[in-house]
């Protein structure tokens, strides 16, 4: 199992330089990408082969880790979640960063 750290790449005027957003944003933007967590207020978020882990009551969401569950189906969520959100993965094995670049 692959682990991953979700960051920022692209910093929008109205969001802060060192946060992925509010917690209730990203999850509101993951929730839209078929990603969530099975309870109101829950630290993991489910989705097609990954699950997002967010830090107990962090607000806003500097970092996330990203495990991937499911080789053959994570790695195009995780490419899309990453074009849609640009956002940026790094992975803490060996520090290589991945970015997709939006379309």
């Amino acid at each position: 199992m692959r682990v991953l750290v979700v960051l920022p790449s692209v910093t929008p005027p109205e969001r802060n330089p060192s946060s992925l957003g509010s917690r209730a944003s990203v999850e509101k933007c993951l929730r839209g990408l078929n990603t969530q967590s099975d309870s109101i207020g829950g630290d993991i978020l489910y989705g097609p082969g990954i699950q997002f882990q967010l830090a107990p009551n962090q607000d806003p969401v500097v970092q996330m880790l990203l495990e991937v569950s499911d080789e053959d189906i994570g790695w195009l969520v995780i490419e899309r979640i990453g074009k849609t959100l640009k956002w940026k993965f790094v992975d803490i094995n060996t520090g290589n960063e991945l970015a997709f670049p939006s379309n």
